[in-house]
């Protein structure tokens, strides 16, 4: 089982750094959204995996951590939060530059010359 966690966890942080390095805004709030799916597996699965163990320290012999799974909650809320502000904040950009480059240039002003101005 904890193989199989490892390997979701390390396939949702590769997929989510390959798309923070596109030149697309859409692949980029996508690609962030991967990754804090994998920051919130690996903090939930530092809780201990352990099926109907207690919550409670000193009752049984085994036991989970619930501080995983409170930061975990409190994760998915913010991100969910931050991946809107970041959807608003591209759409925002693309009507203000009319291209979802993340670096906001235009292929227009790559062509223009640096003391070519046009009023």
């Amino acid at each position: 089982m904890e193989i199989v966690i490892a390997l979701v966890i390390g396939s949702l942080t590769g997929s989510g750094v390959y798309l923070v390095l596109r030149a697309r805004t859409f692949p980029v709030v996508v690609g962030l959204t991967l990754l804090s799916y994998g920051v919130n597996l690996f903090l939930f699965a530092t809780g201990r995996l352990l099926t109907g163990a207690q919550p409670i320290l000193g009752s049984t012999d085994q036991y989970t951590d619930p501080l995983p799974q409170a930061l975990v909650l409190t994760a998915i809320v913010i991100g969910f939060a931050m991946t809107a502000f970041v959807v608003v904040l591209a759409l925002r950009a693309q009507i203000d530059n009319s291209d979802d480059h993340v670096d906001g240039k235009t292929n227009t002003s790559e062509s223009q010359e640096p003391g070519d101005e046009h009023s």
